[in-house]
């Protein structure tokens, strides 16, 4: 197997078939989402601009930037193509010509004269407007993806090259055309009609249901699979899916507020702090919902109400999503009606707020049980293997000020991670970025790899372990792909942490400039 191969990511043949769709659509979707939330913020930007008078919908400069806020949307079929086909271990370019193929002028054309069929090898192909589609591409893609398999068995090595991508077209597009297409049109709408129906029928429970559960789907990485449906909601008509999903982000970021407000610890302010910042500007909660929810209980219980609330009044009051965004304060004018939206929020905000605010965060015996925690002496070692430098280089300001705990930072050479002590993994990010795990001695110790790697939502990692999990000291974590990572412009440099530092009376990091696996990395005394 070539080392292009390698680099695709692998999925555990021991998951169920639903854990492998569902990380196979949360992979394809993470490469794009950013430009898709950008885009729908720029869309939006240009509805304020137009409503206030400031800009003419006619203009050349209004139609050169509704250009730039389209065309992700509008070719949505090219980019999934595309990350679907590699996240299979397929060849991307050809993936995303699959999905140009629905189109092109020849297609659309048709489409825009109300031409309803075509003929093909004496097969009706039934014309449909692909634009903004989600679901017959992703068909495409799995048959794609099988089909490929087989080409690289069967087909002579020295001309794959071009007869792969040949047999793939020849094949694919008018399968997509004859069956894919009208299969994935049919099956998108309805599956956008059933939540349509529901919220129509009764916005109050949809919006309660779909706001209450949206912070754990998030948290699960589940919320993947419902961005398509909105997407393909939003290529008919406006969405009314994530306009009461909102109201969970605004509820987190409530929670998160009043612990900032609340707390005198200096490391929970700054989780506080870059949970609320990122939530507030562009949607992103991670660290309220990874540093603050998952971390102290009761807050869940908060976040589940004021969701509850807010999503209901959102869909008893009839919002709804006119452009693509994640929902955050920037983003408020793409949805409507706005009035109406933002009291939706509000209340999800301010119940967030006062919950956590009044009530208090902490369980009663929570800093009771964190102070009769008992640590011992002992060395931590190396759980990769590299080049050593200082915390206080690290690029991420959280780490380099050691407000996370003291440690050091590796940059590694492979990317095999290593269990550095016996103990039990106390964490596992859903993104499988970041590892925390407890040692038989008390230390508790944060592995974070990469800088910014959570925005890859998990892709080109693969965990051998699980929450929960007792480990030895040399057992195999996890493996990240080095080179895909380096190749996409992440950086792999990873600190490794004592997230309990305030428990020891020092913390001596190894003074060597380089470090083999197992190696002496951390030598903390009490």
């Amino acid at each position: 197997m070539s080392n292009h191969q390698d680099a695709h990511i692998v999925i555990d043949k021991k998951q169920s078939i639903f854990s492998k769709i569902l990380e196979i659509i949360a992979g394809s979707f993470a490469s794009i989402i950013g430009v898709l939330a950008g885009a729908g913020l720029l869309k939006a930007l240009l509805s304020v601009l137009t409503m206030i008078g400031w800009l003419s919908s006619e203009s050349g400069t209004y139609i050169v930037l509704s250009a730039a806020g389209s065309a992700v949307f509008y070719f949505l079929p090219i980019f999934l193509g595309i990350s679907i086909a590699i996240k299979l271990g397929a060849n991307g370019y050809v993936g995303g010509v699959i999905g140009a193929a629905l189109l092109t002028p020849g297609i659309t054309q048709l489409v825009e004269e109300g031409v309803t069929t075509i003929d093909f090898l004496g097969l009706p192909v039934l014309l449909a407007d692909y634009s903004s589609t989600v679901f017959p591409i992703f068909i495409a893609m799995f048959v794609y993806a099988g089909l490929d398999k087989i080409l690289k068995k069967v087909i002579y090595k020295d001309i794959q090259m071009f007869i792969n991508p040949m047999i793939s077209l020849l094949i694919l597009v008018p399968l997509t055309m004859l069956v894919f297409g009208p299969l994935g049109t049919l099956l998108g709408e309805g599956l956008g009609s059933v939540i349509n129906f529901l919220s129509v029928k009764s916005g109050l429970l949809a919006g309660a249901v779909l706001g209450s559960t949206w912070t754990f789907l998030t948290i699960a990485g589940l919320h993947w699979t419902v961005i398509p449906l909105a997407i393909a909601n939003l290529a008919t008509g406006p969405d009314p899916i994530i306009a009461m999903a909102a109201a969970a982000p605004f509820a987190q970021i409530g929670i998160g507020l009043a612990v900032l407000m609340r707390t005198r610890d200096k490391d929970l302010k700054a989780i506080a702090v870059s949970g609320i910042v990122p939530g507030a500007l562009a949607g992103t909660t991670e660290a309220i919902n990874y540093g603050i929810i998952l971390r102290y209980r009761k807050t869940m219980i908060y976040v589940i109400i004021a969701s509850a609330i807010g999503g209901a009044i959102n869909g008893t009051l009839g919002v709804v999503m006119n452009d693509f965004v994640l929902p955050s304060v920037l983003a408020i004018p793409a949805f409507s009606p706005i009035g109406q939206f933002v009291i939706g929020v509000t209340v999800a905000f301010a119940l967030g707020f006062l919950f956590t605010f009044v009530f208090g965060y902490e369980n009663k015996n929570q800093k009771r049980i964190d102070h009769f925690i008992q640590v011992s002496s002992e060395t931590i070692r190396s759980p990769l293997k590299g080049k050593v430098i200082s915390l206080t280089e690290f690029k991420d300001p959280l780490f380099a000020s050691e407000r996370v705990g003291k440690g050091i930072v590796i940059v590694p050479e492979t990317g095999d991670v290593y269990s550095p002590v016996d103990g039990v993994i106390s964490t596992l990010f859903p993104t499988k970025h970041a590892i925390g795990i407890t040692s038989n001695d008390g230390a508790e110790i944060l592995i974070y790899i990469g800088v910014d790697t959570v925005k890859l939502n998990g892709e080109h990692f693969k965990a051998h372990i699980k929450q929960g999990d007792k480990v030895k000291q040399g057992d195999l974590l996890l493996q990240f792909d080095i080179e895909r990572m380096k190749a996409l412009g992440y950086q792999t440099t990873s600190p490794i942490v004592i997230t309990n530092t305030e428990k020891y009376l020092d913390i001596e990091p190894t003074t060597n400039t380089t470090v083999d696996l197992k190696e002496e990395l951390l030598r903390m005394t009490v």
